[in-house]
């Protein structure tokens, strides 16, 4: 390939990428928009609701687990908490074979999660006749590039919240 060839295909390779890191740019936006939309619906803070989201999604876990998992304080947490556990969304459960007589567990309170599909019906609809546009190898390319981007934040979060 001669050097004009190879600087047009490195110019739009660097085209799609920009047209990438826009995409994803675009796509935060809307799902912030979304976040704050279905949290005022069903009286969630957005980090209330990713709080919820997180110990939805893997389960029973501790206070300080949570905190390192949404990148929050431990103190900051406690009210975040107590909102929750008020509007009857988690339930915190004493650790009894803890030592420490503090030690407690968070647990989604399972039956409130049908408010939440029935709030995101909508998405999960149309998320339904994104996918079923894709083949399944497609489905797979674009599943691996969502983990690896999520993976990048995460790494880029962890690396912010250390300087």
């Amino acid at each position: 390939m001669s050097s004009g060839a190879d600087r047009t295909v490195a110019r739009q390779r660097r085209q799609l990428t920009v047209a990438v890191k826009e995409a994803v740019r675009d796509l935060n936006i809307q799902l912030s928009l979304l976040n704050r939309r279905f949290g005022n619906r069903v009286e969630l803070r957005d980090i209330d609701w990713t709080c919820l989201d997180l110990v939805n999604r893997y389960g029973p876990m501790t206070p300080t687990a949570l905190a390192r998992q949404a990148g929050l304080h431990p103190a900051t947490l406690t009210g975040i908490l107590d909102r929750l556990q008020n509007s009857g969304w988690i339930e915190r459960t004493r650790d009894t074979e803890s030592t420490d007589r503090r030690a407690v567990t968070l647990r989604a309170v399972r039956e409130r999660n049908s408010t939440l599909f029935e709030v995101l019906a909508g998405m999960n609809t149309r998320m339904d006749d994104v996918c079923d546009r894709y083949s399944e190898a497609e489905l797979e390319v674009i599943a691996d590039f969502l983990r690896r981007t999520s993976t990048a934040g995460q790494e880029s979060a962890e690396e912010l919240a250390e300087s």
